[in-house]
């Protein structure tokens, strides 16, 4: 089973179905709620699991009940929590999350400022059977050790690059680099996402790649930007969505894919989970997402 090591945030989420976004602060009404575990490493690290990869997470938690949910949860779907810290006194991270009936979401988070920095528990090397390592921007200093294991160890590094990072080391420390179109606008100024990412690509060294929404993404290929069309969907819930992708593009290329395969394969299982309410409730197993790049490339060859 080929490993991957999420390195990032945790939280619990309370997720409020509404028809609408409120734009006044009165009392509102949820249509649906779901109580799930969130936070972009630990939502990449279950669908790691869900597809069949074997997740393990380096997090920063409390000793909290907050933090004994979160674990419990983790571990329920495979993922081994044996690098995440529990630190005393601390509270964990939470989140209140609306989303509307597009399926766009709002997301209310509390991190609680006292939670420790260090990462020195990180180990020099990947441990054995981990191929690759996927981080976010959260906590910089355990992507950096972990990158830096990566680096060591002839694996992969996926950060998923949601917003500007602080550390000037950190993207070119990893292999691969995912933005959000948003994090792009705001490094280049650029509003259309392929022209941003042709800039940042003039002076990167690393694969690098952007996300955007119904556009598909965009990536570098033999000194091009390349595209993946976004699948066609009915969005009901894009939370989560992107931490899938990032955790099943950590996964396809620990596997062996190539990286416009693992694009597709990524960008496949962030379609699925759009499909379905709940955050990280909605990540799909490795049946589910092949019957559906089945169905996707059976559509495509009849389609004139």
């Amino acid at each position: 089973m080929t490993g991957v090591l999420c390195v990032g945030i945790a939280t619990q989420d309370f997720v409020f179905g509404m028809d609408a976004m409120p734009s006044r602060a009165e009392k509102h009404r949820a249509r649906d709620l779901a109580a799930v575990g969130g936070g972009i490493a630990a939502n990449a690290a279950v669908a790691v699991a869900r597809l069949g990869g074997r997740a393990m997470l380096a997090s920063r938690l409390g000793d909290d009940s907050v933090g004994d949910g979160i674990v419990k949860a983790l571990e329920a779907d495979g993922v081994d929590c044996s690098l995440t810290l529990r630190a005393t006194g601390v509270r964990s991270s939470l989140s209140a999350v609306l989303v509307d009936s597009a399926g766009e979401r709002m997301v209310i988070n509390y991190a609680d400022p006292a939670t420790p920095d260090d990462a020195g528990h990180m180990p020099a090397r990947l441990p054995e059977g981990v191929r690759a390592v996927m981080a976010d921007t959260r906590w910089e200093t355990g992507a950096l050790a972990a990158f830096r294991a990566a680096r060591a160890s002839g694996g992969f590094g996926v950060l998923d690059a949601d917003r500007a990072v602080q550390s000037p080391e950190l993207s070119p420390l990893a292999t691969h680099v995912a933005y959000a179109a948003q994090a792009v606008r705001e490094m280049t100024g650029e509003e259309d996402a392929r022209r941003g990412l042709a800039r940042l690509a003039a002076t990167a060294s690393n694969w690098i790649a952007v996300t955007d929404g119904a556009r598909g993404v965009f990536f570098t290929e033999n000194g091009a930007v390349a595209q993946e069309p976004a699948f066609r969907i009915a969005p009901v819930d894009t939370l989560g969505a992107g931490d899938v992708f990032h955790g099943a593009l950590a996964l396809g290329l620990a596997e062996g894919m190539g990286e416009r395969a693992a694009v597709r394969f990524a960008s496949a299982a962030a379609a699925i989970k759009c499909t379905r309410f709940g955050g990280r409730a909605g990540c799909p197993t490795r049946r589910e997402l092949e019957d559906f790049l089945r169905q996707a490339a059976q559509y495509e060859r009849e389609t004139p």
